[in-house]
């Protein structure tokens, strides 16, 4: 039997301890624990919350590299049977983000040895799955000191095979907003419905009215995503329910679209309460800004993947996914790109079971791009 990759094995232990967002305590003292045994004196690490900072001083330094790896898990009950299972019952990294990390500590552990001219800086982000991490680390204090000139992430995608590298230029993932919507009215006994508020029927009919703001109020040219998965509302089957909660998400192509549509779900939810005589609230809760591909850095990526004998280079299209890395990319140039891991269950599914193999060849292929970037 062949040896264990110290980061497939790295991919395995952290996969036991998934945490949420901001509370990613485990996961970032055992990536701290692991960074201190192998710092050097070009070597700087700093921690902000639940996530850290490595920087990696080069030999003559003309820009900064930064790598972005997300750290938290999701609330979701882990269904693989893996050895390696989630020890955190009720919570899995479902999205991924093990990979990420430990694709991040294998890259950073090369260069911690081989110099290169630039200097990196790796990210480690906490809360990429809410309530979002992105935006409040860019404006630290370490970000500000050490804010790098150019920025690359990955996201695994197991729709694609083993040893494929997909992106584009410009516009790769969605705006995507959370969506919560609390509907209150007056409650009462089911065999006399005249002197209730019934917001089980209140719910119903605006879920119907959310789905035409696609259909009827974005330009059939753009593209919207209006999904509403969970609603609560009620008691018991002969209590007329007093209250009930829609939530649900929100995406599109451009930020312009985002505000347009918001302001469509505000205007039905004030035509329910006229019409249910009740009250509502709406919450947009996380909202992360659109994944924009630097074009220039993207092509010469692209080129250089393409040109690659370690991995297949596809030239996808936009998705609706979201990720809040577009922050950083707001500010910094840069671009994500897709990773095949190749897994009959997708993206935040309890079954979730990335192929490993793809961990050493995306080191692999980061380090011969950073090299290639750092020394140029």
């Amino acid at each position: 039997m062949s040896q264990l990759s110290p980061f497939v094995a790295i991919r395995r232990d952290l996969h036991q301890i998934p945490e949420i967002g901001f509370q990613e305590f485990k996961t970032q003292a055992y990536l701290l624990n692991y960074l201190q045994s192998i710092q050097n004196d070009r070597m700087e690490i700093e921690t902000w919350r639940t996530g850290i900072f490595v920087r990696i001083a080069g030999t003559n330094p003309r820009k900064t590299i930064g790598y972005r790896a997300d750290i938290d898990g999701l609330p979701i009950k882990e269904q693989t049977e893996l050895a390696f299972a989630s020890q955190h019952e009720d919570y899995m990294h479902a999205c991924g983000h093990d990979f990420h990390m430990s694709i991040g500590l294998g890259v950073l552990t090369h260069f911690a040895k081989h110099a290169i001219e630039d200097n990196l800086l790796f990210i480690f982000q906490p809360a990429e799955e809410g309530p979002g991490g992105a935006e409040p680390m860019m404006k630290s204090e370490t970000m500000q000191k050490w804010k790098p000139d150019m920025i690359v992430a990955l996201h695994v995608a197991p729709e694609y095979p083993v040893g494929t590298i997909a992106v584009k230029e410009g516009l790769l993932f969605a705006n995507t907003s959370e969506l919560f919507i609390d509907l209150k009215g007056k409650g009462g006994h089911a065999a006399y419905p005249h002197e209730t508020n019934d917001m089980v029927i209140a719910a119903c009919q605006l879920v119907g009215q959310l789905q035409s703001i696609v259909s009827r109020n974005v330009n059939p040219l753009d593209s919207a995503v209006i999904t509403i998965g969970k609603i609560t509302g009620g008691t018991v089957q002969n209590i007329i329910a007093e209250e009930a909660r829609l939530e649900g998400t929100i995406r599109t192509l451009n930020a312009e679209s985002m505000n347009k549509v918001k302001a469509r779900i505000g205007a039905l939810v004030e035509g329910i309460k006229a019409g249910f005589e009740c009250e509502a609230e709406i919450d947009y809760g996380s909202m992360y800004y659109q994944v924009d591909n630097e074009e220039q850095l993207t092509r010469e990526f692209m080129k250089f993947t393409d040109e690659a004998a370690d991995v297949d280079f596809y030239h996808c299209k936009e998705a609706m996914t979201g990720e809040d890395f577009g922050y950083m990319l707001k500010e910094i140039p840069g671009f994500m790109f897709w990773l095949g891991v190749q897994s009959e269950y997708g993206l935040h599914h309890a079954k979730l079971n990335p192929n490993e193999r793809a961990i050493d060849l995306a080191i692999t292929h980061l380090v011969n791009y950073f090299t290639f970037k750092g020394n140029s």
